[in-house]
């Protein structure tokens, strides 16, 4: 059967690189431990979870009939995801700029990689730490340095009240504590 015929092919959408873009003219700040994850993650990828695929493609092409073959079909997928995935974060890697939190002189106010503690405003006590694009992760109450909050927070230091623009308007937080 040809080519033409078979949902094999790779659309735009498939070549398009994954991640969060970097805003026009910054720099990709990331702490030690960020490029570590990103290092760690292109790793894995490369020496287990990609061989593991491209032997179950192998195997599932050597079955007939590939256009019926959902082993093959979602395999080839899956090759793309990977390899998508693995030329993110090498361009991640590579335009990486490490800013190492603990070298910071300045502890008291709020820089790159400091943690925040804050009252907003509703008197909630919330605790932030502020890190790299790539390394932000909302479950960990890590947030990107170029979010609304952590610019807000930026230079600020514990007793100092900021206002931060959210989608229902301004709301004032006051910094409880800085540590890094």
């Amino acid at each position: 059967m040809s080519k033409a015929f078979t949902k094999e092919t790779e659309t735009e959408t498939d070549l398009e690189d994954e991640g969060p873009a970097l805003p026009p003219g910054t720099k990709n700040y990331i702490t030690p431990a960020g490029l570590q994850r990103l290092r760690d993650e292109f790793r894995a990828l490369q020496q287990i979870e990609r061989p593991k695929v491209v032997e179950i493609v192998s195997w599932a092409a050597g079955n007939g009939d590939r256009s019926e073959n959902g082993d093959y079909i979602y395999g080839k997928k899956r090759l793309r995801e990977i390899d998508r995935r693995m030329r993110f974060l090498m361009k991640r890697i590579e335009i990486a700029e490490v800013v190492d939190p603990e070298q910071q002189k300045d502890k008291a106010r709020i820089f790159f990689g400091a943690t925040v503690t804050y009252l907003n405003g509703r008197g909630e006590e919330k605790r932030v730490r502020i890190v790299g694009i790539d390394e932000a992760r909302s479950e960990m109450n890590e947030i990107s340095w170029i979010s609304p909050i952590a610019r807000a927070l930026m230079k600020a230091e514990a007793g100092d009240v900021v206002d931060v623009r959210t989608p229902k308007g301004v709301e004032a937080i006051e910094i409880v504590e800085v540590a890094y």
